[in-house]
């Protein structure tokens, strides 16, 4: 066990919000920490990690074990460049770099009994050096950097003159070189494109350390945890397996405590019928069998009435008018600002009742896409035309399309003149702004409140065509999970940009990929992209051989999924391709092959070095000492370059 929490309470100005929290990690474990927005999960971080203390109990790490911690909101001041920033969590291996070099130097000057001394201490750095991963450490920032998204030409970048997100990247990125035995992350993915995302859950898994979570990327605590922890109103419950599996077994547990209360309920009603009726025959005995049973009844544990499922927000989408089949027509697209080309020619069609989600990583522009669907952004060329009765409801994650100041009821009654104001508070109230919140000024609330007032005002839009924003940022998992019901139970048409995997599993049914300044269609959830993804080569939508029907969409309609679904390409470029492909893996073979051999021969080097006659012989272990940094230099090279092949796809 590497970290026992037991009985943790904390309470701010006496309301309470951690009481008798209690469990325990074990030191391989990956665990997530649940609950909804202010359940305290980043307060019993703050506790775990000793920025709070605990009113009650204890977190207590085991002896000589390490812990790193990443908040939600990274600060790191420094003028060091990014490269140099995450080297500086290396310094103990740069430093032994040096005093290995140093001997090398001061080899060439000694003899006898000194030489010997030196070459003792010299093979005893040298393992060190290599114990410590001291011939791969290079490699493996630039791969944690790569991972984390920053690609090679923003290294020398100064992290004064980053982004607060890409701070936290960056900081990220620190941790996981100090590979400490626990690892502390809230809401890590926050600043992660998707492939960022993949990569970093594949770190997780691999990572030989235990680990504890906060997040609300459902998809990613499914992929990482083998134990959740939620904590529900102030109470800390433990469930094995992962997001999925706590999912199914806390509504389980759920239904059998609602049953066990409402069981209880209706045995204690009972028994006060039975003892109000004993009472009114106004017998000495049955008074005393009245009493007897009062007794018995004071000595029931009561338990307590379960909280309501999903209680917290309430949206209904219902559209006022239905539109034709036909609902949005795109065609030659194309955008660029200045010299950055985001897309060009592409093209796609939505048919009435799509639900359908455009991916990608960040800065390919997807936002852009639905800005100028929206009237916001105008296309350098290209077209855009919506169907017979449209009627476009639009969430922008930047908020825009609210004024900051208006209070929540003017935002409300100045766009919707009909609705009471009954009906205003009534609306507001459903989305968690009640009594004096209704008269907040926009401009004065957070952005989770803001992102609530768009979907309050997209509820009341009755539209039939959403156009949405990353909808699911800043809401808490529960919410997003009434997000969901609510967009599957709408029937209308969708079309949405989302980093969240789990949000775009349950809500889509057609995906977008923008990758490369083109667009390529998949005909599923997001877990059908990944296998189609894995299983065959990007199809361009764009391709002339796609039914591109007489508006010149670059998609089928639905009608024509067999056939899309089989798409490939021509049969000229799928022999291109498998050419490129052999020569990758056969690439990739030799240069195994020349790293083992490189290995072994640092491994003999090092033995020969320690040999008695060679020791003693300057001359032989300058060669091996020249050979030694030559193999290790090639070693390096091999390694990126096997990387950057791995990569490939």
């Amino acid at each position: 066990m590497i970290l026992s929490c037991q009985n943790i309470c904390k309470a701010f100005h006496e309301k309470k919000i951690l009481q008798n929290v209690s469990f325990h990690i074990e030191d391989q474990d990956k665990a997530a920490i649940v609950g909804i927005n202010g359940a305290g999960k980043t307060t019993l971080l703050r506790i775990i990690v000793g920025e709070l203390s605990a009113d009650e109990g204890s977190a207590v790490l085991s002896r000589n074990k390490s812990l790193g911690y990443l908040s939600q909101n990274q600060s790191v001041d420094s003028q060091n460049s990014i490269y140099d920033e995450l080297l500086t969590v290396k310094q103990n291996l740069i430093d032994l770099e040096n005093r290995i070099r140093e001997s090398e130097q001061r080899m060439k000057s000694v003899s006898g009994a000194d030489l010997e001394r030196l070459m003792e201490s010299y093979a005893l750095l040298t393992h060190q050096f290599e114990s410590n991963g001291g011939y791969t450490y290079r490699s493996e920032l630039t791969g944690v950097l790569k991972g984390l998204g920053f690609p090679e030409e923003e290294f020398s970048k100064s992290v004064s003159t980053l982004s607060g997100g890409q701070k936290t990247r960056v900081a990220l990125g620190k941790l996981l070189l100090q590979k400490p035995d626990l690892i502390i992350l809230d809401e890590p993915t926050n600043h992660l494109d998707m492939s960022s995302i993949a990569w970093l859950e594949t770190y997780l898994l691999n990572y030989k350390g235990a680990v504890i979570i906060v997040s609300h990327d459902r998809y990613f605590l499914d992929r990482i945890s083998n134990k959740i922890i939620e904590i529900d109103q102030t109470k800390a419950t433990t469930f094995l397996g992962n997001y999925s599996d706590y999912a199914v077994k806390k509504e389980a547990l759920r239904a059998a405590q609602i049953k066990a209360y409402m069981n209880q309920q209706q045995e204690i009603k009972h028994q006060e019928e039975v003892i109000a009726k004993l009472k009114s025959f106004n017998r000495e005995k049955s008074i005393k069998r009245a009493e007897s049973r009062e007794k018995m009844l004071d000595k029931i544990e009561r338990l307590e009435k379960p909280s309501e499922a999903r209680t917290d927000m309430h949206i209904s989408l219902e559209p006022k008018y239905v539109s034709g089949n036909d609902v949005l027509f795109i065609e030659n697209l194309s955008k660029s600002f200045g010299s950055l080309h985001l897309f060009q020619d592409i093209g796609f069609e939505l048919k009435r009742g799509e639900h359908v989600a455009i991916i990608g990583d960040n800065g390919t522009g997807k936002t852009t896409i639905l800005k100028i669907i929206n009237g916001l952004l105008d296309p350098d060329s290209g077209s855009i035309r919506t169907g017979t009765n449209v009627h476009i409801g639009y969430y922008d994650q930047e908020h825009h399309v609210l004024h900051t100041e208006k209070t929540l009821f003017e935002e409300i009654s100045d766009d919707y003149p009909t609705l009471t104001n009954t009906e205003i508070r009534n609306t507001l109230a459903a989305f968690l702004f009640t009594g004096e919140d209704v008269f907040k000024r926009i401009g004065d609330i957070s952005g989770g409140e803001r992102g609530r007032v768009s979907l309050a005002k997209l509820m009341l839009s009755e539209s039939n065509f959403l156009i949405l924003d990353e909808p699911t940022n800043h809401l808490d998992i529960a919410s997003k999970e009434i997000l969901e019901d609510a967009l599957n139970g709408y029937a209308g048409t969708v079309l949405y940009v989302s980093h969240d995997r789990y949000f775009i599993n349950r809500t889509a049914s057609r995906i977008l990929e923008l990758s490369g300044g083109s667009l390529t269609n998949y005909l599923g959830d997001y877990d059908y992209y990944l296998e189609k993804k894995q299983e065959t080569t990007t199809v361009s939508t764009n391709s002339p051989q796609n039914d591109t029907g007489s508006h010149g969409t670059a998609f089928p309609s639905a009608g024509n999924m067999e056939k899309e679904s089989s798409a490939k390409l021509s049969w000229l470029e799928q022999k291109e391709q498998q050419a490129r492909q052999r020569k990758r893996e056969n690439e990739i073979k030799k240069i195994e092959g020349r790293i083992e051999a490189l290995e072994n021969r640092d491994a003999e080097i090092d033995k020969l070095m320690i040999q008695p006659d060679i020791c003693t012989n300057v001359a032989k272990l300058q060669e091996l000492s020249k050979e030694k940094n030559q193999v290790q230099d090639e070693l390096e090279s091999l390694m990126e370059r096997w990387e950057m092949l791995e990569s490939e796809t």
